[in-house]
């Protein structure tokens, strides 16, 4: 089954997150209990009232937290939280998969805040978080999602909505997305885009959520049939779009996965074949993963050469860095483009030729547990074949014989 977290258009918070869960069948009474559970670990915070109910947000009936509570203090060191969390973990019973979110969702918050401020984490304090409301939101959800066995599916998010324009909090006002937004999604594979408001539309918490429970960020929804949907109504009313996060689950009708890559592409006139060698070897060192060059005519007949470049959204930047000062391109065009890819796996095959023992690495592809084909590294041919003194050609087919026999035998 799979899972896809639909942010792009109202972004994504905790409660949300959690409302949308309840909204999908989620146990509420489970979330209720527990949330409470949390009183006991956090002193000073009492939760008043705590329920969902379903309300209309611009055209769309969805669920909505309502919480209140009542706090005696305005901050909080970020451990207080995290400690009420895990605590609250134990004592709830929650599996494994849930803790180990629910923990790993709070470091995340953590870590932002000790990034940005330059401070140890166990000094770091917590002033929009330091309420019971961030253990409801990530204890909330944790037990929502184990309740609705979604930790074994594969979760694809959108991109995220973060809105546009300033924001005022306990450290003045800064432009949005925040840093503590900026530095959760930092080195993760979500993709942020700045959505249909100069408001704020996905919270630090919303953010440590989701770079926690999903596998991979895709523009694209994958090829699947809807089993359920779920709708979780943010607090704001905006014109133009319903603040509302959809979580969707379905099952996936091929094989396949799907994923979203970066083409990039420019023509390069004027250049020598040594550079352009060289420049594919760098390109794929350093995170290509492919390079094309095809021959061309441009405006007034010049020849050129189209490089094409296919890589993760995460690698653009450095590649597109890496092909200005490399070649002295002035353009390179962008797009994404999603993809198919047949899921494989890389084993080290150990292997016997002409009495040397050698170890390969190679792809191999299976369907119904059976090897439908396999493809070895082809450096380790090369090395090989150097070692023997054969030719390629004939290292490649006594390398796949002997794979050949050791995978049958398995």
């Amino acid at each position: 089954m799979v899972l896809v977290i639909d942010a792009q258009i109202a972004g994504i918070s905790g409660d949300m997150l959690l409302s949308s869960l309840i909204n999908m069948g989620a146990n509420e009474s489970r979330v209720i209990n527990g949330a409470h559970s949390a009183e006991e670990y956090l002193k000073g915070s009492k939760i008043l009232k705590m329920g969902f109910e379903k309300v209309n947000k611009y055209g769309t009936v969805a669920t909505h937290l309502v919480l209140e509570t009542s706090e005696n203090q305005h901050e909080r060191k970020g451990i207080e939280i995290q400690e009420c969390i895990l605590s609250t973990a134990d004592n709830i019973g929650l599996s494994e998969k849930a803790r180990v979110f629910a923990k790993e969702s709070i470091r995340s918050l953590l870590h932002a805040e000790s990034n940005i401020h330059g401070e140890p984490l166990e000094s770091v304090h917590f002033h929009e978080a330091s309420s019971i409301d961030t253990v409801i939101d990530i204890i909330g959800s944790a037990i929502a999602l184990d309740d609705l066995k979604l930790f074994s599916d594969e979760i694809i998010a959108t991109p995220v909505a973060v809105g546009g324009g300033t924001l005022t909090f306990s450290h003045g006002t800064t432009s949005n997305p925040a840093s503590a937004i900026l530095e959760i999604f930092r080195d993760s594979d979500m993709i942020i885009c700045g959505g249909q408001s100069k408001q704020e539309l996905t919270t630090p918490t919303g953010a440590s959520l989701l770079v926690n429970l999903a596998n991979r960020c895709s523009e694209f929804y994958p090829s699947m049939k809807i089993k359920s949907v779920g709708y979780g109504a943010g607090s704001k009313d905006f014109n133009g779009f319903s603040n509302v996060l959809k979580i969707v689950k379905g099952e996936a009708v091929n094989e396949f996965q799907l994923d979203t890559v970066q083409i990039l592409e420019t023509n390069l006139d004027d250049i020598s074949g040594e550079i352009i060698g060289h420049m594919i070897d760098k390109l794929i060192s350093n995170g290509a993963k492919d390079v094309t060059i095809t021959s061309g005519i441009t405006k007034k007949g010049r020849p050129t050469n189209l490089v094409s470049i296919i890589c993760d959204p995460s690698a653009t930047n450095s590649l597109i860095n890496m092909l200005v000062s490399e070649t002295g391109t002035l353009g390179i065009r962008v797009r994404s483009s999603s993809r198919y890819i047949v899921p494989r796996i890389i084993v080290s095959i150990p292997i016997s030729i002409q009495e040397k023992n050698f170890t390969v690495r190679c792809k191999i592809v299976k369907h119904n547990d059976m090897v439908k084909h396999f493809k070895v590294e082809s450096d380790e041919v090369r090395e090989i074949a150097d070692s023997l003194s054969l030719s390629f050609k004939e290292t490649s087919y006594l390398i796949s014989e002997e794979v050949k026999r050791k995978l049958n035998t398995k």
